[in-house]
């Protein structure tokens, strides 16, 4: 997304939250209050939004949280692109995943997902596809095909695997985490502050003694909570988040400004700084414009301070704010709707949330026009870049953490029997400590793809019914024929082939419950 498109896209962003809230009229930067030990108040009651038990079973659920105040930007659908046209396919990497769990969280409730909340790429990207690491490179490209059992006939796949290094606990950096905190009266719908409280709690178990945690709350201001402490003062930090309340309005600007004041006295090259968002995403920006904002995240950005947004809740929840600031910050975005959903973010995959391996990383596809007739992208419809600026370091592209893979579908339609080179996928991007620029290429040949689709990969097969999914979900002009209860049917036959991954035979139940919710409608 280039600078231009980005200013834009959040300022239209944050005039839609500015028209729903009242404003807030605090002129003053706010006097940090010092740290504070707080005992710990009564756990609450276990919520719809905390729990993992919660899948009706496609049915309609009383206890739902109500949809009134919800924003999302559906990013329309790529067409197909005539090779003699265009024969170059550029976007900017993306590892977000909030969009799936959006989406499991409205059919956990018993309502069909509202169509603009689904990005295709990142339902795709919440699987773990089981790609082979890199052996001397920091990143491996991984290209596979076959026929498409969704598209008309003569429809093949191909998917773009890409694998980045793992970095263990014990060699990644030694981390500065500041925590921007809603605390406004919405988080207390829900519980969505109890589920907060939790979520970080899991996350202080990770934490090493060199680590370092900040915390800047903001509802009727903005202030902080926490000065950066030792990750070995778990008392401290525990007495902290277990103190967090919710009430008042929302500061979400005031919040933000001040935790990247703290990030930014706390940086070091040695370090990683990050700041991390934990809201619904609904806030007022007061007196500052949604070009301030930017402009305030671009800078810290260049100092090496990156975002992470992590959106609890349902009903008022800004989807397109959460996922435009991570865009910006040079961070991912994720949707936490159980503990467990937390646990995969701060405990399991913490290594790769909190490190970057790879900055403004930028794929580009060039098909062979002899061979490939036409082709189109599944998704990344706001990360498009223009095929001129793969090349141009200034632009802003996707980041990608330790460990993490990122995954595109491509539907292709050959010339009638087409042989030889498919075409050739580059990847470039900018090391984060080195400031160095790589590309690397691989490329694919028409004799590589499995004749059927039964036969590829069971990996490939997952990320197929994973895209269908998407695709009608959101209503695709080139899923128009889809159906989920043939895609349910196609799940349920996936989870099979990959019996022990939990995630796949969730996917088959939740895929399963929204053919049910549709055909119930």
């Amino acid at each position: 997304m280039t600078g231009t498109s980005r200013h834009i896209a959040l300022t239209l962003a944050l005039a839609v939250l500015a028209a729903t809230l009242a404003a807030c009229g605090a002129d003053d930067y706010p006097t940090p209050t010092p740290r504070v030990i707080i005992q710990e108040p009564p756990a609450p009651t276990p919520t719809a939004a905390m729990q993992d038990s919660n899948f009706t079973g496609g049915t309609a659920n009383p206890n739902a949280a109500p949809y009134d105040l919800t924003f999302y930007e559906h990013a329309g659908v790529n067409p197909f692109v005539d090779t003699e046209d265009d024969r170059l396919s550029t976007f900017a990497i993306d590892v977000d995943t909030a969009s799936y769990t959006v989406a499991r969280r409205y059919v956990r409730d018993g309502n069909m997902p509202d169509p603009a909340s689904v990005r295709v790429e990142e339902f795709v990207n919440y699987f773990d596809y089981d790609y082979a690491p890199p052996t001397r490179d920091p990143f491996a490209i991984h290209v596979e095909g076959s026929p498409s059992p969704f598209g008309g006939e003569n429809h093949w796949l191909m998917r773009v695997g890409l694998q980045a290094r793992e970095v263990g606990e014990r060699q990644r950096k030694d981390a500065t985490l500041i925590f921007a905190i809603d605390v406004s009266g919405s988080m207390g719908r829900e519980d969505r502050l109890g589920l907060v409280r939790r979520s970080l709690a899991l996350l202080v178990d990770e934490l090493r003694p060199r680590d370092s945690v900040g915390i800047v709350t903001y509802g009727d201001r903005g202030q902080v909570l926490l000065w950066p402490t030792d990750g070995g003062e778990r008392g401290a930090i525990m007495a902290a988040i277990n103190s967090l309340t919710a009430g008042g309005s929302t500061y979400a600007e005031e919040g933000l400004r001040i935790a990247y004041e703290m990030a930014a006295n706390e940086v070091h090259p040695e370090r990683i700084t990050r700041v991390m968002l934990l809201s619904d995403g609904v806030g007022n920006v007061g007196r500052t414009s949604a070009d301030e904002i930017l402009e305030q995240i671009r800078a810290d950005v260049d100092r090496g301070v990156t975002l992470t947004t992590v959106g609890f809740g349902m009903g008022n929840y800004n989807d397109v704010l959460m996922e435009q600031l991570a865009n910006d910050g040079d961070g991912a975005y994720h949707y936490v709707d159980t503990l467990s959903e937390a646990r995969r973010v701060f405990v399991d995959d913490f290594v790769g949330t909190i490190q970057t391996v790879a900055r403004d990383a930028k794929v580009q596809v060039e098909f062979n026009p002899d061979v490939v007739r036409s082709y189109r992208l599944l998704g990344y419809e706001n990360r498009a870049v223009a095929d001129e600026d793969f090349r141009d370091d200034t632009v802003d592209a996707g980041e990608i953490g330790a460990g993490h893979s990122v995954t595109a579908l491509y539907e292709l339609k050959f010339h009638e029997g087409a042989a030889g080179d498919i075409g050739t996928v580059s990847l470039r991007y900018e090391d984060p400590d080195t400031n160095g620029i790589t590309e690397i290429r691989r490329s694919l040949q028409v004799r590589e793809l499995a004749p059927w689709f039964e036969s590829a990969s069971p990996s490939f097969q997952l990320a197929a019914v994973v895209a269908e999914y998407a695709e009608v979900l959101r209503g695709s002009y080139w899923a128009q024929n889809g159906d989920l209860q043939r895609t349910a049917s196609e799940a349920d036959r996936v989870q099979r082939l990959l019996s022990n991954d939990p995630d796949v035979a969730e996917f088959a139940d939740i895929v399963a419950g929204a053919a049910r919710i549709e055909q119930g409608r």
